[in-house]
């Protein structure tokens, strides 16, 4: 029992002791933050900023978005339509055969 007296005790004292470390970072951090934007000036100019970079980059991303996807949709049905191509062009051979493989009373006045 002396190890597991030894973890709960431990585990308890690095809970405590973390916790303080983190609160007294935390609020370090946090008053570090407030002091930058006490000025109305400096924040109202740098959220104005930020806000048309913002939007900025948001356009930019739009644009880049769609011509990217525009261009792989693109791609993708030409793909896909070089692959029906073939699948039509091998259903015809196969059909090809199968007709000239048949006698000519089986034949429909349509294959000759």
């Amino acid at each position: 029992m002396n190890q597991r007296d030894g973890f709960v005790s431990g585990f308890l004292t690095g809970t405590i002791v973390g916790g303080i470390v983190g609160g007294v970072i935390g609020a370090l951090l946090a008053s570090q933050n407030a002091n930058y934007e006490v000025t109305g000036e400096f924040s109202e100019k740098r959220n104005s900023k930020l806000s048309d970079n913002n939007r900025l980059k948001r356009r930019q991303i739009k644009a880049a978005y769609s011509d990217q996807s525009i261009e792989t949709a693109r791609r993708s049905l030409e793909d896909k339509i070089a692959q029906l191509n073939e699948t039509i062009d091998e259903v015809r051979l196969t059909l090809g055969q199968v007709n000239s493989n048949q006698p000519d009373s089986e034949r429909s006045p349509q294959d000759s």
